[in-house]
């Protein structure tokens, strides 16, 4: 059972990212994204994605690396390959996840959404604990900030042709089956 103090999961490994602000005020968190990443692109270094959300990465003359470290981004949470949970910001902060985005004509995403962003790419399936760790947090996610379980988007649908995560492997059925 999950259990959240101060928007902070306990189960999660905490790593506050810098990359957050305030909400708008009487905002209403109402929305899940659903997003991959792995750096560089198809590699699996769980670190890497920490220090990019911890504005530490070093490119290691990596070229991919090089055109990002000085992004400023962050989700909320992130789940390995091997579905361990990370949390960068607190759920009742404004994480920099979504980027240019609407939902339903509501432009921001980043307002009223929790990013939760899977350790993968497009072009691979996800592994089934990370399938497992994402339908519990959603569940307790869902009860702990009463959002409906129908307002799961994919990164790709609030900004499409901008973003394609979390591609054509993610198993949105098996997810649905997970819920």
């Amino acid at each position: 059972n999950m259990i959240s103090q101060d928007g902070i999961i306990d189960v999660a490994e905490f790593c506050p990212s810098p990359n957050f602000d305030e909400r708008p005020k009487n905002a209403v968190i109402d929305l899940i994204v659903i997003h991959a990443i792995s750096l560089p692109v198809g590699c699996y270094n769980t670190q890497l994605i920490k220090d990019l959300f911890l504005n530490c990465l070093d490119s290691g003359k990596d070229e991919f690396l090089e055109s990002i470290k000085d992004l400023k981004v962050s989700s909320h949470f992130l789940i390995t390959r091997k579905g361990a949970l990370i949390q960068f910001v607190p759920t009742d902060k404004r994480a920099w996840h979504a980027g240019i985005s609407a939902y339903k004509g509501r432009e921001n995403c980043n307002d009223f959404s929790i990013g939760i962003e899977l350790e993968g790419c497009d072009d691979e399936e996800f592994e089934k604990s990370q399938y497992y760790s994402l339908s519990r947090l959603i569940n307790f996610l869902s009860k702990d900030l009463q959002i409906n379980k129908q307002n799961i988007v994919s990164h790709a649908d609030i900004a499409p042709g901008r973003k394609t995560d979390p591609g054509p492997y993610f198993d949105w059925s098996l997810l649905q089956s997970m819920l």
